[in-house]
């Protein structure tokens, strides 16, 4: 009997014995005076069995039938072994027609020892509330992993997620690099504006180890990486976890990735990166999201439009700072550019001016934000050699006449 039988068991017994009333009893028990009547009846024919439920030891109604149930334990372990119970039960009615919840399916496994839980002890941490609005915080992180099972080289996927709702952007790149990282925020700005801060690891894309200058020390500043950089145009607040559980929104995104994604691009035969791309953009992040995104506490969108007149492409950049020459050529990564004659009036030799080189390769010299024109040189420039003066030895000759007396030897008497 269960513990809600023993109960009916104990009150009925004082029922029988006339110390309450059905009237008490049904209160106790919280059922209407008509339920426990009929109760109290079917007690008092069969004594204890009477109040067992009618239904235990039967089949249900909704039993799958034995063939289904084989079925979908033979398409389980033929294909989705190494799913999750819920991945699995969505890949069975999306590619097989086979319709279970996962926790039907975690009791067939169960039922034919093929079930295996995995316990991992965890320490405790208080979870941070979510921020109010979509785009007000975007957690931006790196994943590198086998993504292709060694069907394909390794990369990394680079994963933005929104802290308020979920929502989320993810990339393969070959590698974690500031180009990556550039590339990755750029598309979320494309298709949703400019969040307001931007919550990364303290990898040295974001963070730079460098001394600080004078001018920097001074304006109360530390040094910035070409992102942090970037961020500070752009007045998007760079954030820096002090450890991975801090971003524990993308970190427990990427763990879902690396179990999901995985799976998928096995099933769709994916095996390189651009096709993983293309995966990725035209089917899987509209079902993730669909699925995983929740409603932010507030409607209101926090994302920005760029400010008038700048272009992404000049934020999202490589930028440095150069020495113009005396002969107003300027050298950055081996390559040389001539300034041209027209910006004479700037008197820019041997000031400093700043080269940006955008991602897709173009180079960009600036003076002030003043765009300067320029020619790139096929070499190095040659410095021009200054002829020394030729001496006519013969010229300089001393004459018979010019030449000293020869010494006389004096004799002293």
């Amino acid at each position: 009997m269960s513990g809600k039988e023993r109960r009916r068991l104990e009150v009925f017994g004082r029922v029988k014995r006339g110390e309450i009333t059905l009237v008490r009893a049904a209160a106790w028990l919280k059922l209407s005076e008509r339920q426990t009547r009929r109760m109290y009846k079917r007690f008092v024919d069969e004594k204890d069995a009477g109040l067992v439920h009618r239904l235990r030891g039967r089949r249900s109604n909704r039993r799958l039938d034995e063939a289904t149930r084989e079925k979908v334990i033979a398409r389980h372990q033929e294909r989705y072994a190494d799913f999750g119970p819920t991945h699995a039960c969505e890949k069975l009615l999306e590619d097989d027609g086979l319709k279970v919840s996962p926790d039907t399916l975690t009791r067939l496994l169960k039922g034919a020892g093929l079930w295996k839980r995995l316990r991992r002890g965890r320490k405790h941490r208080s979870r941070r509330e979510r921020r109010s609005c979509f785009g007000e915080m975007v957690q931006m992180d790196g994943s590198p992993h086998d993504w292709f099972e060694g069907r394909g080289p390794k990369c990394v996927l680079m994963d933005l997620v929104d802290d308020a709702t979920g929502q989320t952007y993810a990339k393969f790149f070959e590698e974690e690099t500031t180009v990556a990282a550039f590339e990755s925020f750029g598309e979320w700005v494309g298709l949703y504006g400019l969040p307001r801060s931007v919550y990364v690891d303290r990898d040295s894309i974001y963070r730079s180890d460098r001394l600080a200058t004078v001018e920097q020390e001074l304006a109360g500043e530390g040094p910035l990486t070409q992102f942090g950089r970037a961020m500070k145009e752009l007045a998007v607040d760079l954030i820096m976890a002090h450890s991975p559980q801090a971003k524990g929104r993308v970190e427990r995104k990427n763990r879902t990735m690396q179990d999901r994604l995985i799976k998928e691009l096995r099933l769709a035969g994916v095996s390189t990166i651009p096709a993983a791309n293309a995966f990725l953009r035209d089917t899987f992040l509209a079902k993730l999201n669909a699925k995983q995104t929740v409603p932010a506490r507030d409607k209101a969108d926090a994302h920005r439009r760029l400010p008038r007149g700048m272009k992404l492409a000049e934020v999202l950049c490589f930028q440095e700072e150069r020495t113009v020459g005396q002969d107003w050529c300027v050298r950055y990564e081996s390559r040389w550019f001539q300034i041209d004659r027209n910006h004479e009036p700037l008197q820019l030799a041997g000031k400093r001016i700043t080269v940006r080189r955008l991602l897709d390769g173009t180079i960009q010299l600036l003076q002030e934000r003043r765009r300067l024109a320029f020619v790139e040189l096929s070499e190095q420039p040659k410095v021009a050699k200054v002829k020394k003066p030729i001496v006519n030895n013969k010229a300089f000759k001393p004459t018979a006449r010019q030449r000293p007396p020869a010494f006389a030897k004096v004799v002293r008497t």
